[in-house]
């Protein structure tokens, strides 16, 4: 039964169901898998991240613009538009699985924006 998203437990769901999916996906599974060594600091880090982006609480310590350039650094410049579009799907999926609701739908609308602010940042850095 899906629900309203409404505290950090609920954040913390969605961000661990979210990333075991991405962990075993053939073409994101490798590019994750080969660049986090922590994965359950890397867990905690993002949960903190989303539930800043939901809740406005300033528990997120880091920088996602510069965390993926390096990413996009150590796997040789390979990712790609085709990557953030399989991300985006994994998240919205993981969503409409658990949730609904109007912070379900915020969540979306905010990753659609970090994704192409991620993505143009990746290339603009390529640039450099």
């Amino acid at each position: 039964m899906r629900k309203e998203i409404t505290d950090r437990k609920d954040v913390s769901l969605l961000v661990n169901q979210f990333y075991a999916k991405v962990r075993a996906d053939e073409d994101l599974g490798p590019i994750f898998n080969g660049i986090i060594t922590d994965w359950e600091e890397h867990l905690e880090k993002l949960t903190d991240f989303w539930e800043m982006n939901l809740f406005g609480k300033r528990i997120y310590d880091g920088n996602p613009m510069i965390a993926h350039q390096k990413a996009d650094t150590l796997t040789g410049n390979k990712i790609t538009p085709y990557h953030f579009g399989i991300w985006i799907n994994h998240w919205f999926a993981t969503i409409d699985n658990y949730f609904e609701g109007e912070n379900a739908d915020i969540l979306k609308s905010r990753a659609r924006k970090m994704q192409t602010l991620l993505m143009v940042s990746i290339f603009e850095h390529r640039g450099k």
